[in-house]
């Protein structure tokens, strides 16, 4: 008898389905969500850039927040994470709100799930682009200069 997804029962079980997801900000290796990828089985691959193609805001220092555009964008720092798929809504419902899972380009032409910022989240706050990534406007902070 043929069971789910037309393996036999009892016969070899399937493996659980993982998508890469970039991450560009909180979700990052050591920051402050970052254990929400943890908690959910996910494991770090590597560190890239994006496309040429975004830009980058700080939304009251607590977060960015990146845009794809059509002109005037940048390469920006990534984390690319294996996640299992079951554990994606659990990290979105995490994540500050204006903030959303999309298709991102990375630098190799790849193109992966990633997380996205909305455009009014972004209306009035820092643009943080010339920093090139989350990481790098932080540390300018610490040093005060961003």
């Amino acid at each position: 008898m043929l069971g789910f997804r037309g393996w036999r029962e009892g016969g070899p079980k399937e493996r659980p389905v993982n998508v890469l997801l970039a991450v560009n900000g909180t979700l990052m290796r050591g920051l402050e969500l970052n254990g929400g990828l943890l908690a959910v089985g996910a494991r770090f691959v590597r560190e890239t850039r994006t496309a040429p193609v975004y830009r980058l805001w700080s939304i009251e220092d607590r977060h960015p927040a990146m845009l794809r555009v059509a002109s005037g964008g940048a390469a920006i720092a990534v984390e690319v994470w294996e996640v299992p798929a079951a554990g994606l809504a659990t990290i979105l419902q995490q994540e500050p709100l204006g903030l959303s899972v999309g298709k991102v380009r990375l630098e190799d032409g790849q193109e992966t799930l990633g997380v996205l910022g909305e455009p009014l989240v972004c209306e009035g706050m820092r643009e943080i682009t010339r920093y090139g990534g989350w990481r790098a406007y932080l540390a300018a902070s610490e040093r005060g200069g961003a």
